[in-house]
């Protein structure tokens, strides 16, 4: 069913897999549009792009195209219950700040450095898959398997101990959430952030093997308390939605194309290509952080001026025909292209390599476990997520 309605912003709107006829239809009147995102509730006018050439030059000039903004309700809590002003959150930096950051980041987020939680990422799904199991059919793959995996994996990688995690990802997942109030939210915000920093004081005083505990080894005088607080909370703020979006969007586009399921499920080495091509198709963030014009710019044929918001839409740009053949079509076997689910450009995803080897997991694991997996409702009774960072499912009743 459309979600075409006022109550959700007009960029965030989707028709099942795909972006809304009235996204569309901006995008076919060019591919850069002045629009309001929030009509007849006085949202200020602002560029939506929608060509993936278009946003690739937004996201590739970080010099006319600034990613410093005003913070508002979502951002973390200080120590004093307020705000950090976005320290550490790279995806709002600009250099030099971002560059001083990434550089000593990048080396923890390599292929090679990600493998390391291999092991951990496999056991975590296997831990999943036996909860589903033990539930018994129907199951709701969306609360067990897609909404169980990121969190976890998240906590192996910044190093919260086993007997905290539970309580930290509830109090995550409540800062985060859209239905709370924001006294709840904000005071769930501070509990999160508060936590965070007695993380960071414990490996200052005795880093270990983790992520913190090398980035605390290798560069400690080069990061501030603050600043270390930050990236772990960029990383939560990046990797719950996101991944239990695409684990579960992901699913049911396989479940509903079963040729396309057969593929990947029998041929591992299809697995690579079906990830990419489900980032590209999926395309579950709706959009990056919005851009702020430095200076006056041309795009896609329209003057940009100085001081204006850019908003880049990641669906859009994903489908677009310039970039593949029938881009409205799933096709695990399609050659990969240089899609812009990650972003692109200085603040491309830094965790790209542990989401693709997380999807990779999953959606192996899932489909060797359940070889029979099928809906358990009608197609038209899934119950998508629009009012969130990222589109997913709110459920996923299954059985096998």
């Amino acid at each position: 069913m459309p979600h075409e309605t006022a109550a959700v912003p007009l960029h965030t709107r989707r028709t099942r897999f795909d972006p809304a006829d009235d996204l569309r239809r901006l995008a076919a009147d060019g591919p850069v549009t002045r629009v309001s995102l929030a009509p007849g509730a006085g949202g200020e006018p602002l560029w939506l792009v929608t060509g993936h050439d278009e946003v690739r030059k937004v996201l590739g000039d970080h010099v006319r195209f600034s990613t410093r903004r005003r913070f508002g309700s979502r951002a973390p809590a200080g120590d004093d219950g307020r705000p950090d002003e976005g320290v550490g959150l790279l995806m709002d930096y600009d250099p030099p700040e971002h560059t001083r950051l990434r550089k000593m980041l990048t080396p923890e987020f390599t292929v090679r450095r990600m493998r390391r939680l291999q092991p951990r990422i496999e056991d975590i799904v296997t831990e999943r898959l036996d909860a589903m199991e033990r539930a018994g059919r129907p199951a709701d793959l969306a609360e067990l398997f897609a909404s169980a995996i990121p969190g976890p994996v998240l906590c192996e990688l910044i190093g919260v101990p086993r007997d905290d995690r539970d309580d930290f990802l509830r109090r995550c997942h409540a800062h985060l959430a859209t239905g709370g109030g924001r006294q709840e939210r904000t005071a769930a915000g501070s509990a999160f952030t508060r936590y965070l920093a007695a993380l960071v004081a414990r490996q200052r005083k005795d880093p270990d093997e983790g992520f913190l505990g090398m980035l605390v080894r290798d560069h400690g005088a080069e990061f501030t308390d603050k600043e270390l607080r930050g990236i772990c909370i960029l990383l939560m703020l990046a990797g719950l939605d996101n991944i239990s979006g695409m684990l579960g969007l992901g699913a049911l586009a396989l479940l509903e194309n079963p040729g396309q399921l057969d593929l990947v499920r029998d041929d591992p080495a299809a697995l690579d290509r079906a990830v990419e091509e489900l980032l590209r198709y999926l395309s579950v963030p709706h959009a990056p952080t919005p851009r702020t014009a430095v200076e006056d710019v041309t795009l896609g044929g329209r003057l940009i001026r100085a001081g204006d918001t850019v908003v880049c839409s990641i669906p859009l740009a994903n489908r677009d025909p310039a970039l593949t053949p029938g881009p409205d079509r799933l096709d695990v076997t399609r050659e990969p292209v240089p899609h812009v689910a990650f972003g692109h450009g200085i603040h491309h995803c830094i965790g790209a390599a542990l989401a693709r080897m997380e999807l990779r997991i999953a959606y192996a694991a899932l489909l060797r476990r359940f070889p029979g997996l099928r809906l358990a409702v009608p197609t038209r009774d899934v119950e998508f997520r629009v009012r969130s960072t990222a589109y997913g499912v709110e459920r996923l009743p299954v059985t096998w």
